[in-house]
């Protein structure tokens, strides 16, 4: 595929001072295709070149030629330099890159095999898979998904909750109350009534609390009674977690959680000691990182057991060691913002490459919230993502039956539209923001949703089985093509572009807004041009038309974690 911002930054590169690199630094693409298909806004120029924008404008619209052949003509305006590419080039490109990648329209090598590790999901075991965790698993999954399209290898690790203080709370729990509950019916709600029970407990008694502290230092340490109750708690969860995975068509790499790491954790501890890192604070470890303006991180606690902390820091020892990653990506809530600035720092006393240290990624990203508030374990106040998923298959199925009655294949349909509509609702906003649970927004078909957009790449199958239409780029006819099939084209076009920008910004609603825009724009040509007409040429351009928005919709909503769905 030609990139023409390039190959624009090259030609104007030659003929100033500054290199190809810089100059598609600045370069933007107009919101108002009226003002170019690229704008090079030269005030950002008119520092080092000590001269006025328009003047600069002006002159390097002088000292390009054009037409020629990768630019039709150059505008200054302003202080802005508006560049129109050559329309015919372009789309002759599209048409090449399309018919001969298909399904893997936009994908690239540029990732070259280098090893980009993603956490993402981590449910805590023994405590409900609720909406909240739908973030990180659908934004994981989503990054995991752009990463290995550009030509990455991507390792996707679940990093399961399955140590700490709380399972010292719920072997406390299950020793007083577990004899009251069957584990193995809804395993997971009789657990969060334990855990549930066993926090009101602590609150009323400090010394119930030191007793749970004493399991988790019985259960470091590999005490048998302990070892077994937590073994069967994380085996239950597993069972009802996978139920969710499979829902979701979500899978790992790895599956190594917190107690992975139970006997990595002395190496971290040796290193920070060895380095001088470590300083004792009322019968604790901890690292001071006032330096930093942050509070310290403790690495052990009085008692000798470790922290959450600690476990992050062996992960990424054996992480690096293991994977040699060229990134490493959390994505955990925003919550988590410190945790993370405070475990990459001490990180760096860790005797590790820098290239190591410089690859750690917090991906953060706004709660799941109802209108009543937040969502707390704790207090009982959850929306298990298991009940979620079913009512949104249910609402789906019966507006696909208002819809469409004699539809067949209605169940999977309903599953595809009803999931879908959960994923994108999910990533279709700035994921920093929090999200307010509305199911009227998420399952309108007629606004910027995932059923739009389901409904919108149906349109274009059921036209082209109905032509049983296979693309031939030799039947397109250019000319033919008016200003809306110029316009879908070039958004065609920057498909590539777009899941790039998704990937620098970690940013999956990048490709959620772009898929909108298309979907759009083809419901404004759909509804303008009718497709089939008797003219052979008109008809195959837009067939061809047609067919490609079809597949960047289906490619688009595939790298999200969607399926489409055959008919509607």
């Amino acid at each position: 595929m030609i990139d023409f911002k390039d190959k624009i930054a090259e030609e104007i590169s030659k003929k100033l001072e500054l290199t190809k690199d810089d100059i598609k630094e600045y370069i933007e693409i107009p919101k108002d295709t009226k003002m170019g298909d690229y704008a090079l806004p030269c005030f950002k120029l008119a520092k080092e070149m000590k001269k006025s924008p328009v003047i600069i404008a002006n002159e390097i619209k002088e000292k390009i030629e054009t037409p020629n052949k990768y630019i039709s003509k150059i505008e200054a305006v302003n202080g802005f330099l508006n560049i129109f590419i050559n329309n015919e080039m372009l789309i002759e490109n599209v048409l090449d890159e399309m018919e001969s990648k298909k399904e893997n329209y936009g994908s690239s090598n540029i990732g070259n095999g280098k090893n980009i590790i993603v956490e993402y999901s981590s449910p805590n075991i023994a405590k409900p898979f609720h909406v909240g965790h739908l973030r990180t698993t659908v934004i994981g999954r989503a990054l995991y998904n752009m990463y290995k399209f550009l030509g990455y290898n991507t390792i996707g690790i679940n990093h399961l909750g399955d140590w700490g203080t709380q399972f010292g709370k719920l072997i406390e729990g299950y020793k007083r109350f577990g004899k009251e509950y069957n584990l193995e019916e809804n395993p997971i709600d009789k657990l969060t009534e334990i855990y549930v029970r066993i926090n009101e407990l602590c609150k009323e008694d400090e010394s119930v609390l030191d007793n749970c502290r004493d399991n988790f230092k019985k259960l470091e340490d590999g005490d048998e009674y302990c070892t077994k109750i937590w073994q069967k708690f994380k085996d239950l969860s597993l069972r009802e977690f996978q139920r969710i995975y499979d829902i979701l068509n979500v899978h790992f790499d790895s599956n190594n959680g917190e107690s992975f790491y139970s006997d990595k954790m002395q190496e971290v501890v040796d290193i920070l000691r060895k380095n001088n890192k470590l300083v004792e604070s009322q019968g604790a470890e901890i690292v001071d990182l006032e330096y930093k303006n942050m509070p310290p991180l403790m690495v052990t606690k009085s008692n000798g057991s470790t922290t959450y902390a600690t476990r992050d820091l062996a992960a990424i020892l054996y992480r690096a060691r293991t994977y040699d990653f060229d990134k490493c990506i959390y994505v955990v809530a925003y919550e988590q913002n410190l945790h993370f600035k405070q475990v990459f720092e001490v990180a760096k006393f860790l005797d590790l490459d820098e290239k190591y240290t410089n690859g750690l990624i917090h991906v953060p990203y706004g709660m799941v919230r109802l209108k009543t508030g937040k969502m707390s374990t704790r207090e009982g106040t959850l929306i298990k993502l298991e009940d979620i998923l079913k009512e949104a298959v249910t609402r789906a199925k019966a507006i696909i039956e208002e819809k469409n009655p004699n539809i067949e294949g209605k169940d999977d349909i309903a599953k595809k539209v009803g999931i879908g509509a959960v994923i994108f609702n999910d990533l279709s906003n700035n994921m920093i923001k929090d999200e307010v649970f509305d199911w009227d927004i998420m399952l309108n078909f007629q606004g910027e949703t995932g059923p739009y957009i389901q409904y919108m790449y149906v349109r274009t199958k059921s036209i082209l089985e109905k032509e049983n239409y296979t693309m031939n780029k030799e039947l397109v006819d250019i000319s033919e093509l008016e200003e809306h099939g110029i316009e879908l084209i070039k958004q065609i076009y920057s498909f590539n572009d777009i899941v790039k920008q998704a990937v620098d910004k970690n940013e999956p609603s990048i490709i959620s807004r772009y898929l909108i825009d298309v979907a759009k724009l083809y419901s404004s040509f759909y509804n303008d041009n009718k497709i089939i007409v008797e003219d052979e040429k008109i008809k195959n351009t837009r067939l061809c038309l047609t067919y490609m928005v079809g597949n960047v919709l289906k490619i688009g909503t595939g790298l999200l974690g969607m399926e489409m769905p055959d008919r509607m």
